[in-house]
């Protein structure tokens, strides 16, 4: 094959591959001579990582959540109790 002939095949053959987008960072891996695929590992770390941070702020705000409740219980039992048979939750957290 000569360069020529070989990018013939490969324009021949881009109508088989359809409109595939690549992010640009997979361009940045192979020119500091990375695999890759390890783009997609970092990504997953990444996601994996912020995931991890999410969650550690849903359980804060539900811990946040029930402490308030107890606290407000103690000033306003009576509008707690209301809230919480809105709620349909009759039991204090």
């Amino acid at each position: 094959h000569t360069m020529v002939t070989g990018l013939q095949e490969i324009d021949k053959l881009k109508t088989q591959m359809g409109d595939i987008q690549v992010p640009l960072e997979v361009f940045d891996y192979i020119d500091q001579g990375k695999n890759p695929n390890l783009y997609t590992k970092d990504c997953l770390e990444k996601a994996l990582a912020k995931n991890e941070q999410v969650k550690g702020k849903i359980d804060n705000f539900k811990k946040f959540k029930a402490a308030l409740l107890v606290e407000l219980d103690k000033v306003f039992p009576h509008e707690i109790n209301n809230y919480r048979a809105m709620r349909g939750d009759d039991k204090p957290s």
